[in-house]
């Protein structure tokens, strides 16, 4: 008597579609667009390299669903608070020491996609709300006026970012008390920063 074979399983495709963003995600950050091989990405997913064409597009469409991912990643993960830029700033140091790929493939953005009509999803929207967040807060007497909105979260922005991997002062072999101080620097730089110091002049 003939067995019946079990109905194949169908693709799962979320699942795929998953391993992919995971994989070219390591490979885009190792090695941005240009360098980047759908056959390694493929293979790291363990699913065919043409499933990449099905499911994005191409490869540069492929980095850019990575990068809005990661952007929706850091947007969900570390909330904004303009009335605590200095927390904030811990927050948003604390992510990306965990999650070096984010600013490397922030970098590889703005070196291979810049100029294109493709900008990170949500990634306007924020920078927006976030500089409409700072002018509140400073017509609210919580911030210092001394600096524009959009200084004072694109000051913030960068010295959260100052001692990260991608940083030219970073080391790899940082230890964890160098890494707290470093942190507790930054905090204490936004602090300042926002409450509008004045610099003490030499006599």
């Amino acid at each position: 008597m003939p067995q019946h074979q079990p109905p194949a399983r169908p693709r799962d495709s979320e699942a795929s579609k998953a391993r992919l963003l995971k994989a070219a995600t390591d490979e885009f950050a190792a090695r941005g667009i240009a360098g980047a091989r759908v056959d390694r990405i493929g293979a790291a997913a363990e699913v065919n390299k043409a499933l990449i064409y099905t499911y994005f597009g191409n490869k540069e469409q492929l980095f850019d669903a990575v990068m809005d991912a990661h952007v929706a990643r850091i947007l969900d993960e570390v909330p904004f608070t303009p009335e605590d830029l200095p927390g904030y700033a811990g927050r948003l140091f604390d992510f990306l020491l965990a999650n070096p790929h984010q600013l490397r493939l922030a970098t590889w953005h703005r070196l291979e996609r810049s100029g294109t009509d493709h900008e990170p999803q949500g990634l306007g929207t924020s920078m927006r709300q976030k500089t409409a967040a700072i002018t509140q807060a400073q017509t609210d007497g919580l911030l210092t006026t001394t600096f524009t909105p959009e200084d004072l979260l694109v000051f913030t922005l960068a010295l959260a970012n100052a001692w990260m991997p991608t940083s030219p002062m970073a080391t790899n072999d940082q230890a964890a008390e160098q890494t707290r101080q470093h942190r507790d620097a930054v905090v204490e730089a936004v602090r300042r920063l926002v409450a509008g110091t004045p610099t003490t002049q030499a006599s």
